[in-house]
């Protein structure tokens, strides 16, 4: 390692979504704000930057958990959430600046992967915003049993590439995903984020220094 960085070739780059490939603050709060507003709950108040972490890292049925922890109204709220159609939301998502000149930079010289908490989303995003032909592997919290910060994720998607966790990086904006890194041994890169990292980038075509 060198600075951090390994000095050997990567062989593959994965990505958060939220708050990495997409601003989507706004368009979470509202689905979230749905589902309040289907169960008789007061709207979140945007001013709890507790309840606000909580719905932008965790996955859909921990988020629902942590606001409705008794068991019926945790499966109402789950029922509330799959009545929304995501597609609504859609035109509240931001890509960030950058993000698919890097891709088309990236692709044909390592693998592309997701490693998002959403659950049932993410393919229609991806599809939405014309982005679905560079990802190889699509790694979402329905399809494991341990949803970041668990490693399980990122271990799926080291597995499907058949690489070892050091010939990725692993592009996260939140604690969660740092956490999933660090267990994984998948350098970590903090996207306009202050938390322990290999690096840190505050431009998503700067990832390209690294490989």
């Amino acid at each position: 390692m060198r600075g951090g960085i390994s000095t050997k070739p990567y062989k593959a780059v994965i990505y958060d979504c939220d708050g990495v490939m997409f601003d989507s603050f706004d368009a979470n709060l509202r689905f979230y704000q749905r589902i309040m507003a289907i169960m008789g709950r007061q709207p979140l108040d945007t001013a709890d930057s507790e309840h606000m972490r909580v719905l932008h890292t965790f996955a859909n049925r921990e988020v629902l958990a942590y606001f409705f922890p008794e068991p019926a109204e945790f499966m109402a709220a789950v029922a509330a959430a799959a009545a929304i159609d995501y597609r609504e939301l859609v035109p509240f998502m931001i890509m960030e600046e950058g993000f698919r000149e890097t891709l088309d930079q990236l692709s044909g010289k390592v693998a592309l992967a997701v490693c998002t908490n959403r659950s049932t989303s993410m393919d229609m995003v991806l599809e939405s915003f014309g982005l679905t032909g560079y990802f190889g592997c699509v790694m979402t919290a329905s399809k494991v049993s341990r949803p970041k910060p668990h490693p399980e994720p990122l271990f799926k998607v080291l597995d499907h590439y058949g690489i070892a966790p050091d010939e990725a990086l692993f592009v996260g904006d939140s604690e969660v995903d740092r956490m999933a890194a660090e267990s994984a041994g998948v350098p970590f890169i903090a996207y306009k984020a202050g938390f322990p990292a290999v690096a840190r980038i505050d431009r998503h075509i700067d990832i390209l220094s690294f490989l």
